[in-house]
């Protein structure tokens, strides 16, 4: 097991900690599907030669490269913990140092892939919340050591200066579970979770490597041929009826429909398999997956919202999904923290409640914005769709029923912008900012007052003539835009948060963390 290094880091001598090598194995295998195309390309290229030894030979050498430069890569990299910071190294011809203070790292996150989970080896994610995802990962250390480094972490955050004070993470006599989601709460977010990823991964696939066939995978005159050298005749193939047609497209849109619900499903018990956030003294700890296990702690003052949403499909069953808005980013596909995937309304505010966001008192309290600014930009679409039909009527020669089809597109337009303006929402308390927004995808933004960091009044040429005015707060890892305000309101509100901001002593709330 590795060591702290004690006070400021000092390079010079110092070589510090190398990764696992049980890592080496672990890169290599989960960097094959990376050397399929090369390989495919080499094969390809000698595949008519007259020496068909040279294909194993080749493939022995694509993978010895690709092992050798991981080996360069574990050799080159160094991780030192100092007293103050964690400094990276790394790079086989330019040398890159990265440091990263202790007061700076936002979230510290432990992931265990299958394989890895296998060699007892984990990876570590530091974040910073700089805007790029996590700023430094080791691959692959012991998960002893990413425990120690994350409690090393905790305890240097909360000024303890020795090593052997930061004891591995474990479950304290404070922590409580307070939500977990059981394989039919998974199962039901699944299904939620439509999806039709593998047709775009497996279309991507065959465009890559469809120069590997014999043949055009989308000539559908071959296919043809192909049936009737099977013993189809041509008066079968052409004299298909429209009964015939219409169970073959019902039927191919089942299956998809189908795969769909599947896909989701699948994905949804991958990633959600187990999960559990549990509360602690500290913050927030949540713990999931099936084959990849993530556990990711963050703490409770570094949240700075609370995202509740929802679907016309999921509020009539009662479900909402909470999310926290944080300078930490929780992975590629989500900026922010998923605190509840799935959950009843009653769950979500005692989520937010431990996390120090209270429910909104209902929507009086909430106002909506002046109908005015969704037709104006619902009649910005006109001039634009007049000379798109003019053009189909006058250049294409088209006739007008089809250029009447793009009428349905304003009509659409007009629909969703009185949707969205039935939904949106807006308003504050003595705490706290909210807004709410979106028809289909209904997003509530809770925002405390405090965590405020810059208050923007936005005015087009357009709203300027009018009076009406956007009015935009910056908080860490987010925004919050209230749209469509008059200017006064907007100056109001702009006013009373930055009261409430200029009251709170920020030096005694960080002092106090």
């Amino acid at each position: 097991m590795n060591h702290a290094t004690e006070g400021p880091i000092d390079v010079t001598g110092q070589e510090g900690e190398r990764l696992h090598i049980s890592g080496l194995f672990v890169g290599f295998v989960s960097g094959l599907p990376q050397l399929l195309f090369p390989l495919f390309a080499a094969i390809f290229g000698v595949r008519k030669s007259d020496n068909p030894a040279l294909i194993p030979i080749i493939i022995a050498a694509v993978l010895a490269l690709s092992l050798f430069f991981r080996w360069l890569g574990w050799r080159r990299f160094r991780y030192h913990v100092g007293g103050h910071d964690i400094r990276v190294e790394q790079g086989l011809l330019n040398r890159t140092a990265r440091s990263i203070p202790y007061d700076r790292i936002q979230d510290v996150s432990i992931e265990q892939k299958p394989l890895a989970r296998m060699m007892g080896l984990s990876e570590v994610k530091f974040e910073t919340g700089g805007g790029d995802g996590d700023d430094a990962t080791l691959r692959f250390v012991t998960l002893e050591e990413a425990n120690r480094l994350r409690a090393l972490i905790r305890a240097r955050k909360a000024g303890l200066s020795e090593a052997q004070d930061a004891a591995p993470m474990v479950e304290t006599e404070d922590a409580e579970t307070i939500f977990a989601m059981d394989g039919q709460r998974v199962f039901i977010l699944g299904l939620y979770s439509f999806s039709l990823i593998i047709f775009a991964v497996l279309g991507g696939l065959a465009q890559q490597f469809d120069f590997l066939l014999p043949f055009d995978l989308w000539d559908l005159k071959r296919w043809a041929g192909l049936a009737q050298e099977s013993g189809v005749s041509v008066n079968t193939i052409n004299g298909v009826g429209m009964a015939a047609q219409l169970i073959l497209a019902f039927g191919a849109f089942t299956s998809l429909i189908f795969i769909g619900f599947a896909t989701g499903v699948v994905r949804t018990y991958l990633r959600e398999h187990a999960f559990r956030l549990t509360q602690t003294s500290k913050g927030f700890r949540r713990q999931r997956g099936l084959l990849t296990l993530t556990d990711v702690v963050m703490p409770t003052h570094r949240v700075q919202a609370a995202v509740v949403q929802t679907g016309p499909i999921r509020k009539r069953r009662g479900w909402h999904s909470l999310k926290f808005v944080s300078l930490a980013q929780d992975s590629k596909e989500e900026s922010n923290y998923v605190a509840a995937p799935l959950a009843t309304l009653d769950e979500v505010w005692r989520i937010a409640q431990a996390a120090r966001i209270e429910s909104p008192d209902g929507d009086e309290q909430l106002r909506t914005g002046p109908a005015l600014h969704w037709i104006i930009q619902l009649l910005l679409l006109v001039p634009p769709l007049l000379i798109a039909m003019a053009a189909l009527v006058i250049f294409a020669d088209t006739p007008s029923a089809p250029t009447m089809f793009l009428s349905l597109l304003f009509v659409m337009a007009a629909f969703m912008s009185w949707c969205d303006w039935r939904r949106y929402r807006f308003g504050l308390d003595d705490q706290q900012l909210y807004l709410r927004r979106g028809w289909w995808r209904e997003q509530l933004t809770i925002a405390p007052q405090v965590k405020v960091q810059s208050i923007e009044i936005a005015q087009g040429p357009l709203t300027r003539r009018l009076g009406l005015a956007s009015l935009k707060f910056g908080i860490a890892g987010g925004t919050l835009e209230m749209i469509a305000l008059p200017l006064s309101t907007a100056q109001a509100i702009r006013s009373a948060v930055m009261e409430k901001i200029a009251a709170v002593d920020y030096s005694a709330i960080n002092r106090s963390h």
